[in-house]
């Protein structure tokens, strides 16, 4: 058994945002499949023993659970020493982008996803909604990634991880991302950094098992 244990699954990219924390750091780590589709986060047994807020992902690491994908990518680069800052400033910089991805960047365009692209509930002006503010928060980041090749500058930090948990997924969303030549080139280098693996190389799906 890994020496962690991610509670999770593959469709998930706040999920994935942690797994590829794992992969980038060389950290020994199991995946323990949680039965989204099935209704188990949304059972009392999940909330009481595994995580009281009903979601994933869990990291089970040194005798610790932790929750939250952006609380466990900063614990897990206070404990490895990589990816999280070099400094107070840097530190601070990270914190900035990652609460704008908590805000604005994941949440409206993985709602978009899974109402479009898993759910299929198309509701147009819930889309529209949804799909304006998650373009919105594309154009800011394709904006500020045109000067430097990750969101601090030459080195990929935690930051770059919690933004671009959903960007390999191929589920529809009405977004075109080719609108967006320097989000899609650092989505690119991300993906080229050693250690690097598809959500699903790293996670099992839950949609698989529920048909």
């Amino acid at each position: 058994m890994g020496q962690y244990r991610l509670h999770c699954v593959g469709e998930s990219g706040n999920c994935y945002k942690v797994a590829l924390m794992l992969e980038f750091c060389g950290l020994p780590w199991e995946p323990v499949f949680v039965d989204y589709f099935g209704g188990e986060t949304r059972s009392d047994t999940y909330r009481q023993s595994v995580n009281e807020l009903g979601e994933v992902p869990m990291l089970e690491a040194d005798g610790l659970r932790l929750t939250q994908s952006g609380a466990i990518l900063t614990w897990l680069a206070q404990q490895t020493g990589r990816f999280g800052g070099r400094n107070d400033a840097e530190r601070m910089e990270v914190l900035r982008w990652m609460l704008f991805d908590n805000h604005k960047f994941t949440s409206y365009y993985a709602t978009l996803r899974w109402m479009v692209g898993i759910a299929g509930k198309n509701d147009p002006a819930v889309v529209e909604f949804l799909r304006a503010r998650a373009v919105g928060a594309f154009q800011i980041v394709d904006k500020h990634l045109a000067t430097r090749a990750f969101l601090l500058g030459d080195s990929p930090t935690i930051a770059d991880f919690s933004l671009v948990g959903y960007h390999y997924y191929d589920e529809a969303t009405t977004i075109d991302r080719s609108e967006f030549p320097n989000l899609t080139a650092w989505i690119q280098r991300i993906r080229a950094l050693p250690g690097w693996k598809h959500p699903y190389e790293l996670m099992p799906r839950g949609a698989e098992r529920n048909e």
